[in-house]
């Protein structure tokens, strides 16, 4: 009887393990007025805040109810926004300006702009040393900026357009460089580029996640695939079919699993296993146009800013056809179990 009811408690944990991985669906929306245009997203799980880019502006939402707390103006083209908890400081990387605004987390003031490199996109903190760091696809760099002093204090020379980040397990951060198909580790106080990564089988490599306790990483691209590495050696582990539109990753260590967002509308699931068994879980089923994702580690559920949006070709077959967002549409997904 011992032995049933143990082989019984073992089948419902995996049972429940499993259905844990699947059972992913939009909880709610927190909608955002207006039809501009946005990029990254950026949840603060210890302060309960959303910061979503939009355009010339960071709106600024409660995690938990959706209310707007605030917004972050004067930001041309920002991309993204680094919490330096440390100081209690914002920063937000302003891609048509070429600087970083830092702000006051508490009341989102302006304190002052730092100019940077060309074109900043994504915008990171890194605690253990005390720096920000953009990603410059202008001038093919990083810029990194004291947290406290708010001043800059090197350039790391990666000669690629950064895209997804995270700090691996060795305490260097990790750069998918998306123009080089690689992935770049560098010191974040020496600022001395460490390693490169080659990723056969990845093109433009955009969202990256990272598992430091078994040091594998997680890295998609825009070819539709993703790949598990062995963070020690770089060589492949796993690779798995992804949505198209990839932009984003995120990594949940309580459930071990990664999730890769797809414009598409969907996010990519891999669950680990063990550190080298990896299986792909059903997609979550999202939204078109939620390609990039915050995950909220408090909670566990990830949110995706998306929207309606209608593409009208251009009279000129050389030129790009025209993207607008449909008003009322914008919003935040809050996606859950």
């Amino acid at each position: 009887m011992k032995q049933t009811l143990r082989t019984a408690a073992i089948l419902l944990a995996t049972s429940t393990a499993a259905s844990a991985a699947t059972s992913y669906t939009i909880q709610t929306r927190f909608p955002i007025a207006g039809t501009d245009s946005w990029d990254y997203i950026t949840v603060d799980s210890d302060a309960r805040r959303v910061y979503v880019s939009y355009s010339i502006r960071v709106v600024v939402l409660d995690a938990d109810s959706g209310a707007q707390v605030g917004t972050i103006e004067d930001t041309p083209g920002v991309h993204g926004v680094a919490i330096a908890t440390s100081s209690q400081h914002g920063f937000t990387s302003n891609g048509k300006e070429n600087k970083v605004s830092v702000f006051n987390l508490g009341d989102l003031k302006l304190i002052k702009k730092i100019e940077v490199g060309k074109g900043p996109d994504g915008i990171y903190y890194d605690p253990k040393s005390d720096r920000v760091f953009t990603n410059n696809h202008g001038s093919h760099d990083i810029t990194a900026i004291d947290g406290t002093s708010r001043e800059v204090v090197g350039t790391v020379a990666v000669d690629g357009d950064g895209e997804g980040v995270v700090t691996g397990k060795d305490g260097l951060i990790y750069v998918a460089l998306e123009d080089k198909n690689e992935i770049c580790a560098f010191d974040p106080k020496t600022f001395e580029v460490k390693r490169h990564m080659p990723l056969e089988g990845i093109e433009a490599p955009t969202g990256l996640a990272v598992d430091c306790k078994n040091d594998r990483f997680f890295v998609g691209g825009h070819n539709k695939m993703a790949l598990v590495l062995d963070g020690a050696t770089g060589k492949k582990i796993a690779s798995f079919p992804t949505g198209s539109g990839t932009d984003a990753a995120g990594w949940d260590g309580k459930d071990q699993l990664a999730f890769i967002s797809n414009g598409e509308g969907n996010i990519t699931v891999i669950h680990e296993k063990s550190a080298d068994k990896f299986v792909a879980e059903p997609s979550i089923v999202t939204q078109q146009s939620a390609k990039t994702m915050a995950f909220d580690k408090k909670t566990g559920k990830i949110f995706l800013p998306a929207a309606t949006v209608v593409v009208t070709p251009a009279a000129d077959a050389t030129q790009k056809p025209k993207r607008s967002i449909t008003e009322g549409t914008f919003a935040v997904l809050v996606v859950g179990r």
